[in-house]
């Protein structure tokens, strides 16, 4: 399950990418739009743009926007940024893999399904970018 922050950085990263092109937008403007408590979201969007995915510009006119195409960042590197692992546990997980204490990977069942979960999301994740996360009119 995707916790809280992330769905607040994809929700934001979804209205920027509505967003782009058309200049810097307020972060007060993102929260209520999106509906995202201001301090949380403040860290979340400092976050991706310490990572690359978001620039920003100060004072008048200023705010955030997203540093390339909506089309060009996965939501695999969004949700890797925002919240680390995608892998539901840490012995599978590609990029923050932790050994298991209590068990023997080579024949840990639980291991084997939770890779294969792993790799069925990654499959979707990687090949989905923020454009995808942009509103539909309703």
């Amino acid at each position: 399950m995707l916790s809280k922050k992330t769905q607040y950085g994809l929700k934001a990263l979804g209205y920027l990418a509505s967003k782009y092109g058309q200049g810097p937008v307020l972060i007060s403007e993102i929260a209520k739009k999106k509906k995202i408590p201001i301090k949380f979201l403040e860290s979340i969007l400092l976050q991706l743009k310490n990572k690359g995915v978001l620039d920003s510009k100060k004072g008048k006119g200023g705010g955030y926007f997203l540093a390339n195409s909506p089309k060009k960042t996965t939501l695999a590197s969004a949700i890797r940024i925002v919240d680390g692992p995608i892998a539901m546990i840490p012995c599978v997980s590609l990029n923050f893999y932790e050994k298991c204490k209590d068990c023997d990977e080579a024949t840990c069942g639980l291991n084997k399904a939770m890779a294969y979960t792993r790799d069925a999301t990654l499959k979707i994740l990687e090949k989905k970018t923020l454009h995808d996360l942009i509103d539909t009119p309703e």
